[in-house]
């Protein structure tokens, strides 16, 4: 800058003012300087402006000399002013030394900078949209400047900007999206700010459709909802709002399947407010975008169901979610279970979401987390079709994915009851809709669906057993001879897992003869029999269920099943029981539920008489089993009015052992005979003459009890008979219900008889084994 030749044609004097510490000094030389360019567009003298743009550039606005700088700024202003529209031209070499003061360490050469700046742009209008990225990025760095000057300067220069883009038809979005993208992640709360205003003028702008690029920005937006000031939140708030709006009106333009997988993170955020927003957001998604979004499904689950299980304090997340729940189930259609897995069909190419540039809600557990990241998400580019449309785009159903999901979340114990319900009438809805893909994951959901039936709300054991009831009827777990459900040697290990027994063909005569002449039967899968012995099995293994919950369910297991073909079953397994006292206790509790459930009401009809083939077959099985409990075969005999063989019973009891237990089943049967159930029974008492043996057998109950309430009561009642005399009769007496008996000829009460003795031959043994072992121990122990 000595040589006066190196800086012309600007002359000593301006140098001198440009360089002066003073403003006003500086400002006289800027005002020389637009003279001198004004001169030289008139004479269109481009050489010589670019001259003095690259010194008031080089030598001034780049100088280490901060009053140096100072004038090169204003300089540049002047020159700008000067050139008025022609300033285009030039706007590179005008901006590029003011944005770079824009990063001084002086505060005020970086607002002198802001002001230089806005003047160029004042003149320079439209042409300045070409370098809109870097004035952005320049101003985006001004927004957070911890100077109140600068950002003054900023926000003016940031709204002139801001108002050439607004009345321009030149913004370039495609170049400007890479920057949004960049600049979006920002976590100073001015940048953000300055980030969200842009966004919200862009949106506002008719000709610049800013939907085509949401996913790009999405994740971003849902990022900065979080800010901890309010007034950015609700900025973006009511920018996120402007694009849902939009999203409902123009649906068919909306690039869904590239923002679900960006949803389903932010759904499980640990902000409520992000939540409460990406959940309604998720909401709108799958009621506009209808089959597009089966593919998110496994991820659209994992952060839908946690949510079903809020409380009032998020009951506004809650409510939606439970929208998203029952809209995403509604899209599963029977079709699915007609689509060849194998084959692409109007095809979700696989298109994941790159999760590096989302971040990991805090609220998402690890176990969580990695389960998501082993779901499959893919994006799609196809066309969209809604449900407006009367086409329907055929999406392939990942049950793999959904099934995964759902086991994940009945299998956490700290999961709230309403999700496990959530889970229960998914697993469900999917067996109705698309059961021959179902039954490919029934071996693996068995265990956890039998575990499930301990849970401690009665509403969530209803759901299971109604899931687990579908399962055991439905036609598709039919299987050909060869071809039948695992045998469970592929089945995830478990405490209470069982294999299925051999095929009915393969049974023992006395199953086989019990199943073939059920008439139901047939209408139970494969998969009928497996869930008895695995129910049993769990009854064996978890007491406290059976003593709890074991009524209730085989009650409901009625309703939904057909009971022969429970009772059927259950007695069928019972008979290879080798825990006799379990087989017992779930005799008796059997019993109870036949004798009292008004569930078994047409099934107590059907073994009264026993006028079918069928009923005299499910008696024999019944009683076979039974026999496990001595009083409750008597009951049975009752129950079915064979008086004859109730009393042959009862003169065995005084070979038994007569224990507590016993006398207490006996009470028991004696409160039963009193309840509205026998009231047949104890009408039956007036026909003395008749029922000779109905009347001996309740004597013979008399006599095996101790002096108790309960003998006090049969007592009475016996009482009450009209003509004891009339009781005495031999053994070829013909009772004039014959007709019974004779309709129930080929049951062989000799052979009940033998099998009865045989079987409390066994518990026999089977106490003295229990005794000498618990002697054995006592010996130990004194020892």
């Amino acid at each position: 800058m000595n040589a006066e030749r190196d800086l012309s044609p600007l002359t000593p004097g301006v140098v001198r003012a440009l360089t002066d510490k003073l403003y006003e000094k500086r400002k006289v030389a800027a005002l020389e300087i637009e003279k001198l360019v004004r001169e030289f567009v008139a004479q269109n003298n481009t050489s010589q402006i670019k001259h003095v743009i690259q010194i008031l550039s080089q030598e001034f606005a780049l100088s280490q000399h901060p009053h140096s700088r100072k004038g090169g700024l204003i300089g540049l202003a002047a020159c700008s002013i000067a050139l008025g529209k022609d300033s285009g031209l030039y706007l590179k070499e005008l901006i590029e030394p003011v944005l770079t003061c824009f990063n001084d360490a002086d505060s005020r050469l970086r607002y002198y900078a802001c002001e230089a700046l806005y003047n160029i742009v004042k003149v320079a209008r439209g042409s300045v949209l070409p370098h809109f990225n870097v004035l952005f990025d320049g101003l985006s760095k001004l927004a957070a400047d911890p100077d109140p000057n600068v950002k003054s300067g900023s926000e003016l220069l940031d709204r002139l900007l801001k108002d050439i883009v607004t009345e321009s038809n030149q913004f370039d979005l495609v170049g400007f999206i890479p920057l949004l993208r960049e600049r979006i992640y920002s976590n100073n709360q001015y940048a953000r700010q300055f980030i969200i205003s842009w966004i919200l003028v862009l949106e506002s702008v008719p000709d610049i459709n800013l939907l085509d690029y949401l996913p790009e920005i999405l994740d971003g937006l849902f990022q900065i909802l979080g800010d901890n000031s309010k007034e950015i939140r609700k900025m973006c708030e009511v920018a996120l709002g402007e694009f849902l709006k939009e999203i409902k009106k123009n649906p068919s333009s909306v690039k869904f399947a590239e923002m679900a997988n960006i949803l389903v993170i932010h759904c499980q955020a640990a902000d409520d407010l992000i939540q409460l927003t990406a959940m309604c957001w998720m909401r709108e998604f799958i009621q506009l975008a209808g089959r597009v979004m089966l593919p998110y499904s496994s991820g659209i689950l994992t952060a839908v169901l946690p949510c079903l299980s809020y409380d009032d304090r998020k009951k506004n997340i809650k409510e939606v979610a439970n929208v998203c729940n029952q809209s995403l189930m509604k899209l599963v259609i029977p079709e699915d279970d007609e689509m060849d897995e194998a084959k692409p069909s109007m095809t979700v190419p696989a298109e994941p979401t790159s999760k590096e540039s989302l971040s990991k809600p805090e609220a998402v557990t690890t176990g969580e987390s990695q389960l998501r990241n082993e779901l499959d998400v893919t994006a799609l580019n196809q066309p969209l079709f809604f449900p407006c449309s009367c086409e329907r785009i055929q999406v392939t159903l990942n049950l793999d994915g959904i099934v995964q999901v759902l086991d994940y979340h009945l299998s956490d114990t700290s999961i709230g009851m309403m999700t496990r319900i959530a889970v229960l009438k998914w697993l469900y809805h999917l067996y109705i809709k698309t059961p021959r893909k179902m039954f490919r994951h029934t071996d693996s959901l068995f265990p956890i669906l039998l575990r499930t039936l301990s849970d401690e709300s009665d509403e969530v054991i209803l759901k299971d057993l109604e899931l687990l009831a579908e399962i055991a009827s439905s036609p598709a777990g039919q299987t050909e001879e060869g071809h039948g459900p695992s045998d469970g040697s592929d089945v995830r290990p478990g405490p209470v897992e069982l294999h299925v027994p051999a095929r009915a063909g393969q049974l023992s005569s006395s199953s086989t003869k019990g199943l073939e002449c059920s008439p139901s039967t047939p209408t139970m899968n494969s998969y009928f029999y497996k869930f008895m012995i695995n129910l049993l099995k769990r009854f064996s293994s978890e007491r406290k269920l059976l003593e709890t919950r074991g009524a209730f369910i085989i009650r409901q297991l009625c309703l939904l099943l057909n009971a022969e073909n429970i009772f059927h079953s259950m007695a069928d397994i019972l008979l290879r029981e080798e825990d006799l006292k379990f087989a017992s206790t779930m005799v008796h509790t059997l019993n109870t539920i036949l004798l009292t459930s008004s569930e078994l009401f047409q099934l107590r009809n059907q073994l009264k008489d026993l006028k079918t083939p069928e009923s005299r077959n499910l008696f024999c099985c019944l009683y076979r089993s039974w026999c496990h409990n001595p009083v409750t075969t008597v009951s049975l005999c009752f129950l079915t009015q064979n008086y004859k063989h109730a009393y042959d019973l009862i003169q065995k009891f005084g070979d038994l052992e007569v224990t507590v237990d016993f006398l207490t089943e006996v009470d028991k049967l004696v409160q039963l005979i009193e309840c509205p159930i026998f009231t047949y029974l104890r009408l039956q008492l007036l026909d003395v003459k008749n029922n000779p043996y109905l009347i001996k057998a309740l004597y013979g109950l008399l006599m095996l009890l101790p002096q108790s309430s309960a003998f006090q009561l049969l007592s009475h009642r016996l009482q009450c008979v009209p003509n004891p005399e009339l009781m005495q009769t031999t053994d070829n007496t013909k009772p004039s219900t014959s007709f019974k008996r004779t309709a129930a000829s080929n049951i062989d009460y000799t052979e009940l008889l033998q099998h009865f003795e045989k079987v409390q031959n066994k518990h026999l043994e089977a106490r003295h084994q229990r005794a000498g072992r618990a002697e054995q121990l006592d010996r130990r122990v004194v020892l």
